[in-house]
């Protein structure tokens, strides 16, 4: 494809720490990545709006509060509804391992914890996207 590749990156739910959604979004451009950041306490429907409106290739979500498991698969599932199941959803942040199979199976393709390296993220995205 000619144009780079889009990428939403938004903080659902009540989470008000951003500092990691903007490390990323930083690296992702850093590598030719196209961003959009939705900023602060966005719910799954704004998300999903977002990401249709921008005709984004991929949904990069971070969550700190420990909502992900109800806020991940929402946002996959109105994706779905909208007939943007080709876009490519990825999460991160503060993530049990033990959630991580259950996220998976409800269609976020993969899950980033702390510590990961941004260059993991990018790599992924750029493997994993069909385009």
């Amino acid at each position: 494809m000619d144009r780079p590749i889009r990428v939403l990156v938004a903080k659902p739910g009540l989470d008000g720490h951003d500092r990691g959604a903007k490390v990323i979004a930083r690296a992702l451009r850093d590598a030719g990545m196209e961003v959009i950041y939705t900023g602060l306490r966005q719910t799954p429907e704004q998300i999903v709006s977002a990401a249709i409106q921008e005709d984004v290739d991929v949904v990069a979500m971070s969550i700190l509060s420990g909502a992900h498991n109800h806020l991940f698969p929402k946002v996959v599932e109105l994706m779905k509804e909208e007939g943007a199941d080709d876009v490519l959803i990825i999460g991160g942040g503060v993530i049990p391992d033990d959630d991580i199979p259950g996220l998976k199976e409800a269609g976020v393709a993969e899950l980033f914890t702390p510590g990961t390296p941004t260059t993991d993220v990018i790599d992924f995205i750029k493997t994993n996207l069909k385009r």
